[in-house]
């Protein structure tokens, strides 16, 4: 099944608790496609980057079978970097220093190659650019999933309901539920931003899981209780990503299946805080992610004969 992923292929320098890294591979896309990839083959990115951005990360793309027709090098220019540092919740986080660089212009090209899209995974961007790619598909996918912030929701509302009428699948955190929909009840939320059109919606909630909510029908995926974060920066990434890769490798996009998806992008995004960056996401085996599903399944597992009679 042919997916492609828009957004970030960026550089990162984190600081946590834990320690800090200089200049780290991130990027919404990066994360997204990299989770896929372990669903799906021929992943394929649209994104930007400058000459600085390391051949080595390109080929490991390659490796991956990761297609990269779509990602634009442009010479005499720098890649997109963030820098961040997270506090001692590591919920919270203040960002030391954003230089858009190539980003600054993307104008991101759908190559003729990826056109046959079936599953289309829109990182987080300016909703105008993420419009603009719904509009470059000659055929409409199968499935197109939004993922978006709050940012957007402050300085650009009507362009980014503009793109949610289009698509889906829309997966945002609770705290962007709330400021989307103007409800604190999440119930009431969810139910104001699925008449905005999406079929679909996901809250993210990080250490506490996420919902899944379609039509009247609510699925609630925990987290996995870890020992160590390393590094959040990532996660909300990695998750839509193991959740649309799911999808496309199944091609079933019935109410169940979903619930298996959250399921998929929870696990994929447990890896992703472990280390820093893509370390952890990057080398996985697929016993390891058996294993992690396994995991979640026991989490919740459970054998209960209630008494019709209170004795």
């Amino acid at each position: 099944m042919s997916l492609v992923n828009v957004g970030t292929v960026a550089f990162d320098a984190i600081e946590t608790p834990f320690g800090k890294t200089d200049k780290i591979i991130g990027g919404a896309c990066t994360y997204i496609s990299l989770a896929a990839s372990y669903f799906t083959k021929q992943a394929k990115i649209v994104s930007v980057v400058g000459e600085d951005f390391p051949q080595e990360t390109l080929d490991m793309f390659k490796a991956k079978d990761i297609i990269t027709e779509g990602l634009q090098v442009k010479q005499g220019e720098k890649t997109f970097f963030w820098s961040g540092k997270y506090h001692n919740d590591m919920n919270s986080r203040d960002t030391i220093d954003t230089q858009l660089n190539v980003l600054e212009n993307f104008d991101p090209v759908i190559p003729d190659s990826y056109q046959d899209c079936e599953y289309l995974m829109l990182g987080n961007l300016t909703p105008s650019l993420q419009l603009k790619v719904i509009e470059s598909m000659e055929v409409r996918p199968k499935l197109i999933v939004l993922d978006t912030m709050n940012f957007w929701m402050e300085i650009a509302m009507p362009d980014l309901k503009k793109v949610i009428k289009e698509i889906g699948v829309l997966t945002i955190n609770d705290e962007e539920a709330r400021l989307l929909s103007g409800e604190y009840s999440l119930r009431k939320a969810a139910r104001k931003i699925l008449e905005m059109g999406p079929t679909t919606l996901i809250i993210k909630k990080g250490e506490h899981g996420a919902l899944l909510f379609g039509g009247d029908k609510v699925f609630y995926a925990p987290a996995l209780p870890l020992e160590e974060v390393f590094d959040p920066t990532g996660a909300g990434d990695t998750f839509p990503g193991g959740f649309i890769g799911h999808l496309a490798s199944t091609g079933d996009l019935s109410w169940e299946n979903m619930k298996n998806a959250i399921i998929m992008g929870s696990a994929m995004a447990s890896f992703t805080v472990e280390k820093f960056g893509i370390e952890r996401l990057r080398d996985l085996s697929m016993e390891e992610i058996a294993d992690r599903i396994n995991e979640f399944a026991e989490l919740t597992n459970f054998s209960l004969e209630f008494p019709s009679k209170v004795k």
